[in-house]
């Protein structure tokens, strides 16, 4: 969101972004308000323009239609993501087969898939190895969608592992940070709560891992909301504690929302669960951070 406000500040308005800059409907509204245009295709963007790609990532293709079309390109994919695509690069260029973890039509191995595809076989899940064939068994590794579930990507793992014993696992762990923190505080919530409210959109993959790890740890209800608003007072029948958590790219606000509305209602005593403690800072886009710099010695100079 902080990229695709410094770049209207920055250049002003219209900036195009190729997807929604993150998978949130309060995030994608604001930055709409305020000039941001949200597109699907680099062919939707008019020649000459700014386009800014999504946290979620791009194939090395959608590059390559950005030149054609002569657009500035504002490259705003997760440093976790690019982590990934670099590692998908490495593993195709020694000639194994890669066994990509994630969900079918999500932005994220869509991109990822386009960095390798003659080297990368989707796995959508644990029921989805039985189909998976490889050249050479001794010759695979495995990465995953950074938004996933833990236990959902070690299931798979578990599952590829007992069809190809000598399956490689990546150098360090692809599964986002911030996913896997919230997801161990809604364990430890879900074992403890009546009723689990996720803060997040229903595109949002990490948003919705939540929902079910919240049921898997044994909350007798969990449900996934954008605004405080749309939380059903029917769920809060016989509930005596309420857990409250948020997707990755949940603005603060609307977890504030959440809380306000329980409050009223009753709920009024909060206990924070923090499973980590979260310093990892990620800079702006290379483009940005550059123009921004020479628009400073510009002004410094003047």
């Amino acid at each position: 969101m902080i990229a695709v406000e410094k770049a209207l500040e920055q250049y002003g308005a219209p900036v195009y972004v190729r997807h929604e800059i993150v998978h949130n409907k309060y995030v994608v509204q604001t930055l709409e308000r305020k000039g941001a245009i949200f597109v699907d295709e680099t062919a939707e963007v008019p020649e000459g323009s700014i386009v800014m790609f999504s946290a979620h990532g791009v194939a090395p293709i959608v590059h390559e239609e950005a030149a054609e079309r002569k657009l500035a390109t504002i490259d705003a994919t997760c440093p976790l993501v690019t982590k990934v695509h670099k590692e998908a690069v490495r593993f195709a260029k020694e000639d194994y087969d890669i066994l990509l973890i994630g969900h079918e039509g999500h932005e994220e191995v869509i991109g990822t898939s386009g960095e390798a595809p003659d080297h990368i076989t989707l796995v959508d899940g644990p029921e989805d190895v039985a189909n998976v064939e490889v050249r050479n068994p001794d010759k695979v590794v495995w990465l995953s969608q950074t938004t996933l579930s833990v236990d959902e990507t070690m299931e798979t793992v578990d599952a590829l592992k007992t069809k190809f014993p000598g399956l490689i696992s990546p150098p360090s762990d692809d599964i986002c940070y911030a996913t896997q923190n919230r997801q161990t505080a809604v364990k430890q919530m879900g074992a403890e709560a009546d009723l689990v409210i996720v803060v997040g959109s229903k595109n949002s993959s990490n948003s919705v891992r939540l929902v079910e790890v919240a049921l898997g740890a044994g909350a007798h209800g969990a449900h996934l909301v954008d605004f405080a608003e749309e939380i059903d007072e029917a769920w809060l029948e016989g509930v005596s504690t309420v857990g409250v958590t948020s997707g990755a790219s949940v603005p603060e606000v609307l977890v504030e929302g959440v809380l306000e509305w329980l409050s009223k209602r009753g709920f009024e005593d909060v206990e924070i669960v923090k499973a980590a403690e979260e310093s990892i800072t990620f800079s702006l886009p290379k483009e940005l951070r550059r123009d921004l710099r020479a628009e400073a010695a510009e002004l410094s100079g003047q």
